[in-house]
């Protein structure tokens, strides 16, 4: 990976990490979802007009990706409602590196080479294995470590459809614009129908907080969808994990978690997978 490519994943790793300590934030899991789909699909359609259609090869990647998407907002707010953010978002986004190295060897043909399997290996099994015991001294909780997995799952799996995707639509802004319009529809409908007339009231107080997280989110997948197009998959979504350090610090500063030894140990070990990953490029 170049430098500038680097550059735009660890600013992807900070933003991502950025909105989802907002949506953790938002008491209530479904507005700030509400919110933050919502605005990416705004965001999304005004972006429509100014980027080229992507190409017809990139369409069914497109719906895949929206689908998977879904059901990623479902499990991460299930996690969040669960678990604490220091603790679900390690276990989410640690696992999926692993997962990304094994997809993209069987659908992109992209095999790893001995540092960088061991890189990705060190990484997510390290920071998922210390995430798996908690973070104050007491047993699992595994409704929300099965969540967070799970969660963690789909992350692969859209990183593997959309790295294919943004490749075979022409341009990364196109990919982008359409894919924030199509996976941002279905929780506000859904919110809308359960709410009905108190959609507005309801979403009001938290309105400001939930769209500059829709920004966030959608400038932390641009950057990496535009990252697909000029390296290979796995390493992006390993390097793109150091979103892990700056998720323990927000648990830790913002949320009161604790941050002792597991989360240091985490935070070594993702540094040690990063300098091997980036030893095989």
């Amino acid at each position: 990976m170049t430098p500038l490519v680097t550059a735009a994943v660890l600013l992807a790793a900070v933003t991502h990490a950025s909105w989802n300590a907002i949506a953790h934030r938002i008491t209530d899991k479904l507005v700030g979802f509400t919110l933050i789909a919502s605005g990416g699909m705004l965001i999304g359609l005004a972006m429509v007009p100014f980027v080229p259609f992507p190409a017809a090869g990139a369409w069914p990647y497109l719906i895949a990706s929206a689908v998977i998407h879904v059901a990623y907002y479902v499990l991460l707010m299930r996690s969040f409602r669960l678990g604490d953010f220091g603790q679900a978002y390690p276990i989410a986004r640690g696992t999926a590196p692993l997962v990304v190295t094994v997809l993209a060897a069987l659908f992109a043909h992209e095999m790893p080479d001995g540092w960088a399997a061991a890189g990705v290996a060190v990484s997510c099994a390290g920071l998922t294995g210390v995430a798996l015991w908690g973070l104050r001294g007491r047993r699992p909780h595994w409704a929300a470590i099965g969540a967070a997995l799970a969660t963690g799952l789909s992350i692969a799996a859209y990183t593997v459809v959309d790295g294919l995707g943004v490749r075979a639509s022409g341009s990364s802004l196109a990919y982008i614009a359409w894919l924030m319009a199509l996976e941002g529809v279905v929780i506000p409908v859904y919110a809308l129908h359960r709410w009905r007339g108190r959609t507005v009231a309801v979403l009001r107080p938290f309105a400001v907080l939930g769209l500059l997280g829709a920004a966030l989110s959608v400038l932390a997948y641009g950057l990496v969808l535009w990252a697909q197009t000029r390296a290979e998959l796995a390493p992006i979504a390993a390097l793109r994990e150091s979103s892990i350090i700056v998720g323990a610090a927000i648990g830790a500063v913002f949320f009161k978690e604790r941050f002792g030894a597991p989360r240091i140990a985490a935070a070594g070990l993702l540094v040690v997978g990063i300098g091997l990953m980036l030893h095989a490029g």
